[in-house]
């Protein structure tokens, strides 16, 4: 019988993918990003802010970078970290600080929680590798609570003059550290292929918009490549 978290379609093959890169993905991170990645999910934990003894879930957890973060910022608050992939949710269970975590295996598209649970909603990396798009926003929006806020990590489509150049770069360089830092090109080439291939922060605006978040507004960094983008759930 299929477990209601059992990836599915899309879901399966990066479920695949992120199973197998666990165990080197936040050297990848770093190295891709020049050291900046740390400093992005900072950032994300910063700009969500919730209620002082509240709630924060952090979606996408991945190796809990964003959750440690935030469990450290708001030591009042409860931190719980979601993910899919069962060998990244062990490496965050094994990091640092990871007791101040409440860690839980689930799938981003079907949320295990009730509407308006949380005060804040963080995530990293999750949008474009979902088969759902508006429907995993609209998972988010029903589980945040009234006045919460959203922030999301995302990679970016390159646009205006240095689109060429970026363009190689991903296409290029992505899978040749995947090769070269994680004897890995084939994983790599898909995170180069989804990079390249997502919505623009203004397509991903309209959708939250649609779907009654106020408030919508983002920053693109290095070099347009990624991304953090908030937005809050009406009171």
């Amino acid at each position: 019988m299929t477990n209601d978290r059992t990836p599915r379609g899309k879901g399966s093959q990066v479920h695949g993918i992120f199973e197998k890169i666990a165990g080197y993905y936040d050297r990848m991170n770093f190295v891709m990003t020049l050291g900046r990645h740390g400093q992005w999910c900072r950032e994300v934990a910063a700009r969500v802010a919730p209620a002082a003894g509240g709630q924060l879930l952090d979606l996408a957890t991945g190796t809990g970078v964003i959750a440690l973060e935030a469990a450290r910022r708001y030591p009042a608050a409860t931190v719980t970290g979601v993910d899919f992939s069962e060998e990244m949710l062990s490496r965050a269970m094994a990091k640092p600080g990871a007791d101040a975590v409440r860690w839980q295996h689930a799938d981003a598209a079907r949320l295990p929680f009730e509407n308006e649970s949380f005060d804040g909603i963080t995530e990293g990396y999750l949008l474009r590798n979902v088969e759902d798009l508006d429907g995993v926003l609209r998972e988010q929006y029903r589980v945040l609570k009234p006045g919460g806020r959203i922030v999301i990590l995302e990679t970016c489509p390159p646009s205006g003059l240095v689109k060429p150049v970026m363009e190689w770069g991903v296409r290029v360089l992505v899978p040749l550290l995947g090769q070269v830092v994680a004897r890995d090109r084939s994983s790599y080439s898909y995170l180069e292929s989804s990079t390249l291939a997502f919505k623009s922060p203004q397509h991903i605006a309209g959708i939250l918009r649609g779907l009654g978040f106020q408030n919508i507004g983002w920053r693109k960094k290095f070099f347009g490549t990624n991304v953090i983008l908030w937005a809050a759930k009406p009171r």
